[in-house]
């Protein structure tokens, strides 16, 4: 069940994807308190440099990728995804490595039915299998096995820049192909 919060924030989401510009603003500013007091929490002795860093990537890809978001279904799970994912890129890049339980985001994330993570795994699975092979394999690597870009060039015994390109390429087409338009 949302709370008060995600539903409130849900909303405004909504109305931004409609053209609201308002409501985008506001959307932001709260999505960037959220994403703020989180990331300090989990990494201020970690990575006390980057946080504002953090809040800047995991805002602009919101920004990016805000049709992504299915509008049904609750926003703030997917605001924490993505700025989890912003901060171990983070300390990726800083050499940082960093342990965070998945119970500390209990609160906010939403348990999927079986069904449901089973129905989205096979999707998934699907628009990865409609790429070139050796996208597949970037792709795979990366998204799901969870490797950087560095282990994955080493593991299919590629070049970074020739991943990153892979990379890139693959999620582009799924997007094209399978992706919502805002």
């Amino acid at each position: 069940m949302a709370s008060d919060e995600d539903r409130a924030m849900a909303d405004m989401m909504r109305a931004a994807l409609r053209g609201d510009e308002a409501a985008y603003t506001e959307f932001l500013r709260r999505a960037a308190a959220l994403t703020r007091r989180a990331v300090t929490r989990r990494l201020k002795s970690a990575l006390p440099s980057g946080i504002e860093d953090v809040v800047q990537e995991t805002l602009l890809a919101v920004h990016l990728k805000r049709h992504t978001w299915r509008s049904d279904e609750p926003i703030l799970p997917w605001l924490v995804t993505i700025a989890r994912y912003k901060a171990i890129d983070a300390c990726r890049r800083r050499g940082v490595r960093v342990e965070v339980p998945i119970e500390e985001f209990s609160d906010v994330l939403a348990g999927p039915s079986e069904t449901h993570a089973m129905e989205e795994t096979q999707q998934m699975e699907r628009a990865v299998g409609t790429l070139s092979e050796g996208q597949q394999k970037v792709v795979k690597s990366i998204a799901f096995e969870g490797r950087s870009i560095r282990e994955t060039a080493a593991v299919l015994d590629m070049k970074e820049t020739a991943v990153r390109v892979a990379f890139h390429r693959g999620l582009s087409t799924i997007a094209q192909r399978f992706g919502r338009q805002a």
